[in-house]
């Protein structure tokens, strides 16, 4: 069983912890080897400021022990917004009919990413809906074309829940990480959430994790759409399904995303569970310290401002400049799948992610040296990555500075890299780290640790 629905309705009621269960509790986190559900949900019950301040410093100061000052930087690349399904709260749903529907042509979803790594970016996340017309062979010849006709080194994909053999196909293309969210897994709200399509099957959907990972992939994203359900019910089955992944597979969970519901074009006119910022910030947070390993991902859904503060309690990815819809970094006005907040370009977050003291990475090596599944489980909540995500920020921050970087900017990201460089405590790397900026600057490229 992935998901206990009972033990979770119920642990979703949790009261909230004394001082010292909550010590306990935090004590067992800093410890990098995760927490239980029961005591995940004591978490998610806090209410307290002075308790709520401890937990978002034990998740900030664990997120620096796991992974370093880095945070990752990605855009996703939308390449249709056809769909067949009927969610209610997503502004693809089939039942927009008169809205602009596209598509895009392989050489099209080729002209976005060249957009994209025109802005910097090295890695992306291909986007779809769910249509048979655009299904398996159109996502992996778009993975295939991107990686032959453009400079992207890895290409991510969130796609519609396959079987284990379509799966094998898609990874043998090229794709990184595969992600395709449960929205809720809370299955009455489910099935109200989603009352036509493909999508109506929660089971297909919940066991697509399973099926990836028999299929080679190593690293999966998970995650649910924050205000469906209750929030601490869908937080803490998110824990637990990538426990199973874990015990299952010897794997968490590569990413845990964040998304909170937002208004879509004809989408749900009233949202079904409020959550406030406190409250994702909580789960953030929570999210660090049950599953340490796992890249927290807050997307532009939220404001600049605020995803400001979620790093800092332990989200560890951002997206930068998105567009929701298909053809957006070329200009195109067609239908968004939802509206986002934090409309920044990449060199905007990279400013901010620096003048709040930590260090942008376009990072993409990992997938690239089968540091992946359970390597890099094991090494993550060993303490070991720390080291590897240090060194391959600051030199693909270097690489940013020399060939993206323009105005005000440079100074501030040149401190950046020295504070870096500064940072990496073994000596050994450290040498090696010098030795790799100065080929950077002689003119040659991804390098990496």
């Amino acid at each position: 069983m992935i998901i206990d629905h009972e033990k979770l309705e119920l642990l979703s009621k949790a009261t909230e912890p004394g001082p010292g269960e909550l010590n306990s509790i935090l004590e067992k986190a800093s410890k990098g080897k995760g927490l239980g559900l029961e005591e995940a949900a004591s978490l998610l019950a806090i209410k307290d400021s002075a308790m709520l301040g401890e937990l978002f410093k034990a998740a900030g100061e664990l997120k620096e022990r796991v992974f370093g000052k880095r945070i990752v930087l990605f855009a996703p690349l939308y390449l249709s917004n056809y769909c067949t399904n009927g969610c209610t709260y997503c502004g693809f749903r089939a039942q927009n009919r008169d809205m602009a529907r596209r598509a895009l042509t392989i050489d099209e979803a080729v002209a976005e990413a060249k957009a994209l790594e025109e802005m910097g970016f090295k890695r992306v996340l291909l986007v779809t809906g769910e249509d048979q017309r655009w299904g398996l062979d159109y996502i992996a010849g778009a993975v295939r074309a991107i990686y032959e006709k453009t400079g992207m080194r890895i290409v991510h994909v969130n796609a519609p829940p396959m079987d284990t053999e379509s799966l094998k196909e898609l990874k043998a293309a090229g794709a990184g990480v595969y992600q395709a969210f449960q929205e809720t897994y809370h299955r009455p709200t489910y099935g109200l959430m989603h009352p036509s399509g493909r999508k109506k099957d929660y089971d297909f959907r919940l066991s697509v994790m399973d099926r990836a990972m028999e299929a080679g992939f190593g690293d999966v994203g998970i995650g649910a759409l924050l205000g469906l359900y209750d929030y601490r019910f869908d937080a803490l089955a998110s824990i637990a399904h990538s426990q199973h992944l874990f015990s299952s597979f010897g794997a968490h969970a590569h990413t845990i995303s964040i998304p909170r519901l937002r208004p879509a074009e004809a989408g749900l006119k009233e949202l079904p569970w409020r959550l406030s910022d406190g409250d994702l910030k909580k789960v953030v947070a929570v999210f660090r310290l049950s599953v340490p390993s796992a890249g927290i991902v807050a997307s532009t859904r939220e404001s600049a401002l605020f995803r400001s503060e979620l790093i800092k309690t332990g989200a560890t990815q951002l997206s930068a400049a998105s567009k929701t819809n298909p053809g957006g970094y070329k200009g195109e006005q067609t239908l968004e799948q939802f509206s986002t907040s934090d409309h920044r370009s990449l060199q905007e977050v990279v400013r901010s992610v620096v003048d709040e003291g930590l260090l942008p990475s376009l990072c993409t090596t990992c997938y690239r040296v089968g540091r992946t599944g359970h390597d890099f489980t094991d090494k993550a909540m060993s303490g070991q990555m720390e080291k590897f995500c240090q060194a391959n920020a600051v030199l693909t921050l270097k690489e940013y500075l020399l060939d993206y970087c323009a105005g005000g900017s440079k100074e501030a990201v040149a401190r950046a890299i020295a504070e870096g460089f500064k940072e990496v405590k073994d000596e050994g790397l450290k040498k090696a780290l010098m030795e790799r900026l100065k080929e950077l600057e002689e003119g040659k490229r991804d390098l990496y640790f």
